[in-house]
């Protein structure tokens, strides 16, 4: 007897013996048969069901049966509809119904998850060999109903089955509803849709479960739940997350660098989580005139709640110590900030005040100069000079020009030289008549590494040094307060290089480009060099990034230059040159300034040890960043060196008679001297127990060991 079998989309295959359009299962022949979905098996009197030659029989043994098409179609229930059709030699074949009920699950050994947890039942169909599992839905979900035409309960008759002939000599496959089983499918979808939302909404009204969003006056301590698949956030409509009334208006407070009072008042509303606009008249010095037009002082700070004056940090401590200031930010900040309250800062313009400025007055010759003299490479000592003029050439000139004798044009020249509009390419004399060699400023071989130079040099009057270095010390130390955190150790450089503050720190280093340095007192000279030490890193990580090696280290330090004073200064040469009197770096077999350099006359005579501790590298082991006032810098360099050792700077091991010293100290050992005067030089600046313990080991005259710490060379972010 020949058996075909299907099996395809989850769909149960039937196997039947087909004899002459009757069917005898152990002997008896039965219009309708029992059988259970998973085994295959009776399920009516525990009838064993074989199909085999010799339980199978036949009207004529002989004849040959053609195929027979199995169609069958599950429902959600485990409810089956087959269908046959065949065709045989003689006469069509014609079946009774066949019913495929589900019996009950068998209950497995080891249940699957979504059983033990009893929200899910499963159910394997066996079918020839291959386990189908029918998942059902949640638990809590409605139980689904199944479309009218599709299936029928196991109570019920199913309709008769129409039968479609095919050729033998196709394959036979399983006959599908595709349209039935499509509207079934987003039926189902719509349910299960419909299921969620009725759920929802079960939610919403049961008091047990959700009983803090019945009542608006308590805060809701439920702000999300899971169903099955689906996540849901909770968020209040009106209110901040905290639960506090959102303020609708804006806080404003006039401030200055290095302000103990402003740094109060800008640390209490970040604690509070107050969004503020901070006007600092040292980064925007036109609007001083504003803050004494609203209160009618200079004293600062000065709050504003929109356009409203609410007063200094006295009357801020004196609100907030009465329990008053949450009534009072409420009803001044209740409402949408009006037009006439203190604008805040606008990113990309500047002052008008800062957009003017003088002149030099020897501009005018200059610019005659650069169009009428011939810029060329010349050869001069075995050397080709590039970009540059003869003092001859500049001489006849200016002769032409002012109608004047060449000697008024070599004073000319002088002046020119004096002021940084020229230089000699050697630097071996200021400006000569003859056949000496001099370029343009812009034209010098060193500006492509200059990053505060824009393509042409600052021609306008140069200030006096110290107010350059006053604002950019003011500038600097508003970026640090708004940028970097509350121990100076990190510092925000993104944000940073996005502020307005350091926007106009770069139009400020254009004041550098001739500025006279000379002009400086020693702690002004002092204080300007430790401000552009620390300014220039930060600009330098924000441009090149840090150094991650020794060969990006080296293009950090040596060829990240500025233009200060007609001359190039980069990291290595201000700390090495200037503030440690021109001496050999570490690792270096030369030094930063050679014989007849313009810059040695800028440098100390004497090394002050305690710069070491006032620079910062931007990395984490080095002491933090900070700038220098000149009436306290030697004060404001004690304490950074006291803050550094009794941070991590030193350690001591009393047991292994140890002292652990910052890896500065090794590099600069030639500064610092012996080993125990360093010892002696640094008990000044520890604490009482860290002084204790290292005079105990310098006392008791035992041998005392020296070790250097790691040094981290990351970045200080």
């Amino acid at each position: 007897m020949d058996l075909w079998k299907e099996e395809e989309h989850a769909n149960l295959g039937s196997t039947a013996a087909v004899n002459g359009g009757s069917t005898k299962i152990n002997g008896e022949h039965l219009d309708e048969v029992v059988l259970d979905a998973k085994n295959q098996s009776p399920v009516n009197g525990g009838i064993d069901e074989e199909f085999s030659n010799g339980n199978s029989e036949s009207s004529d043994d002989d004849e040959r049966y053609a195929p027979v098409n199995f169609s069958n179609s599950v429902d959600v229930d485990g409810n089956s509809n087959v269908s046959y059709n065949g065709s045989d030699t003689s006469a069509d074949l014609e079946f009774g119904k066949i019913a495929i009920e589900e019996r009950e699950d068998r209950v497995d050994d080891e249940p699957s998850e979504m059983d033990v947890a009893g929200k899910n039942t499963a159910r394997d169909l066996n079918i020839d060999g291959d386990v189908e599992r029918m998942i059902r839905p949640h638990s809590m979900l409605p139980k689904p109903e199944a479309p009218p035409g599709v299936t029928c309960s196991p109570q019920e008759e199913c309709p008769p089955i129409h039968r479609s002939l095919l050729s033998p000599e196709r394959t036979t496959a399983a006959a599908v509803d595709m349209p039935s089983i499509g509207k079934f499918i987003r039926e189902k979808s719509n349910s299960f849709s419909a299921a969620i939302a009725r759920r929802l909404s079960s939610l919403k009204e049961n008091d047990d479960n959700l009983k803090p969003f019945a009542e608006p006056d308590l805060k809701p301590n439920v702000t999300e739940f899971n169903l099955s698949g689906l996540k849901v956030i909770v968020k209040m409509k009106n209110g901040s997350e905290n639960g506090e009334v959102e303020l609708k208006g804006r806080i404003s407070f006039f401030s200055r660098s290095n302000c103990r009072d402003c740094s109060a008042v800008r640390s209490f509303f970040r604690e509070r989580g107050l969004k503020f606009v901070e006007i600092n008249i040292d980064v925007y010095p036109t609007r001083e005139k504003e803050l004494v037009e609203r209160t009618g002082s200079s004293s600062l700070p000065q709050i504003f709640f929109n356009e409203k004056l609410f007063g200094g940090l006295v009357v801020l401590n004196s609100m907030r110590n009465s329990g008053m200031l949450e009534q009072k930010l409420k009803e001044m900040l209740g409402r949408k900030c009006p037009d006439d309250a203190p604008a805040p800062p606008v990113y990309g313009f500047d002052d008008p005040e800062e957009e003017e400025e003088r002149t030099d007055e020897m501009v005018r010759i200059v610019r005659v100069l650069r169009q009428r003299l011939p810029i060329q490479d010349r050869l001069m000592k075995i050397k080709i000079v590039k970009n540059c003029f003869a003092g001859a050439e500049l001489v006849e000139v200016v002769v032409q020009h002012l109608d004047c004798g060449r000697k008024k044009a070599v004073e000319i020249g002088k002046q020119l030289a004096e002021k940084h509009f020229i230089h000699h390419v050697f630097g071996n004399n200021d400006f000569e008549d003859g056949n000496h060699f001099y370029r343009f400023l812009e034209h010098e071989p060193f500006i492509p590494r200059c990053f505060n130079f824009r393509g042409f040099p600052n021609d306008g009057e140069p200030k006096p040094a110290f107010i350059v270095s006053h604002r950019l010390a003011k500038i600097m130390s508003a970026v640090l307060e708004s940028y970097a955190s509350e121990d100076r150790r990190h510092l925000d450089y993104v944000g940073i290089s996005n502020s307005e503050e350091f926007r106009r720190y770069i139009n400020l280093l254009q004041d550098l480009h001739r500025v006279d340095i000379t002009a400086l007192s020693a702690d002004e000279k002092l204080v300007f060099f430790l401000n552009l030490y620390n300014a220039m890193v930060i600009h330098a990580v924000i441009r090149v990034g840090h150094p991650g090696g020794v060969i990006d280290r080296r293009y950090f330090f040596s060829d990240f230059q500025y233009l200060v004073g007609g001359h190039p200064y980069s990291l290595t040469t201000i700390l090495n040159g200037i503030l440690r009197s021109n001496r050999r770096p570490p690792y270096s077999l030369s030094k930063s300034f050679g014989a007849g350099d313009k810059r040695l006359e800028l440098a100390f005579s004497k090394v002050n040890l305690l710069i070491h501790f006032g620079l910062c590298n931007g990395t984490k082991s080095s002491p933090i960043v900070r700038f220098f006032t000149p009436k306290g810098v030697e004060s404001e360099l004690r304490y950074a060196t006291r803050e550094f050792f009794q941070r991590d700077g030193m350690e001591v091991d009393l047991a292994k008679r140890t002292i652990y010293l910052t890896r500065i100290m090794k590099w600069f050992n030639m500064d610092f001297g012996q080993d125990k005067e360093m010892l002696k030089w640094i008990l000044n600046y520890l604490d009482a127990t860290k002084a204790g313990l290292l005079t105990h080991l310098l006392g008791d005259g035992g041998p005392i060991n020296i070790a250097y710490q790691n040094y981290d060379w990351s970045v200080n972010s």
